[in-house]
């Protein structure tokens, strides 16, 4: 395959079930590289390995609870141990649970979003380093423009995204000199089941982007070893004005229902 940047590297792909992640192994396997892929469910992982094979990648299944340190760094050994090294390591699992802070009952959700979306994240990263140092690999983060920016309903999923972006950017000048890249994508509403989830009959009234064309944009800045992208010129624009006019954007966000999520 002439454009196959990735062919037989060693990939771990968190949230590798469904959605962006299940596209990003996918677009992988046509590439020929060698995948690890991590989600809680067995079943699921199961399925899309087999499509994956059946495009020509090898196809490792580590069922992973990201929330568990001991389960990440599991995953990270297992691949090693599968494939000898590894390449890239993409941060892709995460979820959210949209409601107005006020209006939660308790904290368990702020709990869960930071523990998944930011600790997941560090425990995966922490464990992989020294091999990505050995193969000056990629390290990338799949995040949200909410990382960049302060969206009303999602308190704690913004929160635990502003910190995954905090933490990448100090660990990409830590890695200065390494040979590691670090890369961000940034996304805005995505296609996927979970969208349908949180949102009902409304999902289909949203801009949203289409997860094999984002597991494309993301999979393309790994291969040039882009620092960072915003996806969407609606993401784009709200980011660029928040630099320049962050009050205007707040009076923005809080007076618009950029997205109605269900109760």
């Amino acid at each position: 395959m002439a454009d196959a940047p990735f062919r037989e590297h060693v990939v771990i792909i968190t949230g590798a079930s469904r959605g962006i992640g299940e596209q990003l192994a996918y677009q992988l396997a046509e590439q020929g590289a060698w995948l690890a892929l991590a989600a809680r469910s067995a079943e699921a992982l199961e399925a899309v390995a087999a499509t994956c094979r059946a495009r020509g990648a090898r196809a490792l299944t580590v069922p992973t609870d990201l929330r568990a340190e001991a389960q990440c760094r599991l995953l990270i050994e297992r691949t090693v141990s599968e494939y000898g090294r590894l390449d890239m390591l993409i941060n892709n699992a995460g979820m959210g649970f949209p409601r107005r802070f006020e209006a939660l009952s308790d904290l368990s959700t702020i709990r869960a979003e930071i523990e998944l979306n930011y600790l997941g994240t560090v425990y995966c990263t922490y464990y992989a380093l020294p091999y990505l140092k050995r193969s000056r690999g990629r390290i990338v983060g799949v995040n949200s423009f909410g990382g960049l920016l302060g969206l009303p309903g999602t308190a704690g999923y913004n929160a635990s995204k502003h910190a995954m972006r905090g933490f990448l950017n100090t660990l990409r000048t830590e890695l200065h000199g390494s040979g590691v890249s670090v890369s961000i994508t940034y996304l805005s509403a995505v296609r996927t089941a979970r969208l349908r989830e949180v949102m009902g009959e409304q999902a289909s009234k949203v801009p949203a982007l289409d997860p094999a064309r984002c597991a494309s944009l993301i999979l393309r800045q790994a291969a040039r070893r882009r620092r960072e992208q915003v996806l969407t010129l609606s993401g784009k624009t709200l980011v660029w004005l928040n630099r320049w006019a962050p009050a205007l954007v707040e009076r923005l966000l809080a007076s618009t229902a950029l997205i109605s999520y269900r109760e």
